[in-house]
């Protein structure tokens, strides 16, 4: 119970990877946010880590619009009592070929996954300055560091996420602020599950470990950065089975 009495928010947390990193956290002793979109699935995910006898609570956030993340941190203020853990996680995918690319597809990854981490970063680095002590790890991807076809809005965003980590860390350090990225590799998750065997295969067969990684890897990475990294900070810790070294 190495994070009992400390309130983790984590965004996009209604299913999939954010879900296993809620429950992580949970495990640990965290009082744990569930922010999303879906408010069915969130209020879902809620009930069932509130079984691991800790306060949860459920609220929809838009994490592209800066007015709702201030809206949302104000409640989450207002109920739990403070936010000394954030994990930004949610994120979407539009793919398709640079020249073929919408321009509305573009912004909409970049202001989702990367400006959304700016944003809830600004609105609760304050509190965690006030307490002098707070734990921000950023969620990127492999793709992030090498590239991939038909993902040159995802990548972008990605990338963007590890130089925003960076500079948080260095801004935020003397403040006993942590600020880290987990890099997942390919993990085993819905959208994954939608790719044919054969596709499955292939990717397995690029991972030295040649197997998908589980949301539970990425969540054991998030839970060390917040409970047992005191002097890390500014660091991309990749989960990726050895894809990508």
């Amino acid at each position: 119970m190495k994070l009992k009495g400390k309130i983790a928010l984590v965004t996009g947390s209604a299913q999939g990877i954010g879900k296993s990193i809620a429950e992580s956290l949970a495990k640990e002793g965290a009082d744990v946010v569930i922010s999303d979109v879906n408010m069915e699935l969130a209020n879902q995910t809620s009930e069932e880590i509130k079984k691991l006898g800790v306060r949860t609570l459920s609220i929809k956030m838009d994490v592209s619009s800066p007015d709702d993340v201030n809206s949302a941190v104000n409640e989450v203020v207002e109920k739990m009592g403070g936010i000394d853990i954030l994990v930004n996680n949610a994120g979407i995918t539009k793919d398709g070929l640079l020249i073929r690319m919408k321009d509305e597809e573009w912004n909409k990854v970049i202001n989702i996954n990367l400006s959304s981490m700016f944003y809830t970063i600004k609105a609760i680095a304050p509190l965690m300055m006030k307490k002098r002590w707070g734990r921000i790890i950023n969620i990127a991807s492999i793709v992030g560091e090498m590239g991939n076809a038909g993902q040159s809005n995802y990548a972008a965003a990605k990338a963007g996420a590890i130089g925003l980590t960076k500079t948080t860390a260095r801004e935020l350090a003397t403040r006993g602020i942590t600020c880290n990225a987990v890099a997942p590799g390919f993990i085993d998750t819905a959208m994954t599950q939608k790719l044919s065997e054969e596709v499955r295969k292939k990717l397995s067969e690029q991972i030295p470990m040649n197997r998908l990684g589980s949301p539970e890897d990425v969540a054991k990475a998030v839970v060390f950065l917040c409970a047992d990294a005191d002097y890390m900070t500014g660091q991309v810790i990749n989960v990726n089975g050895g894809m990508y070294m």
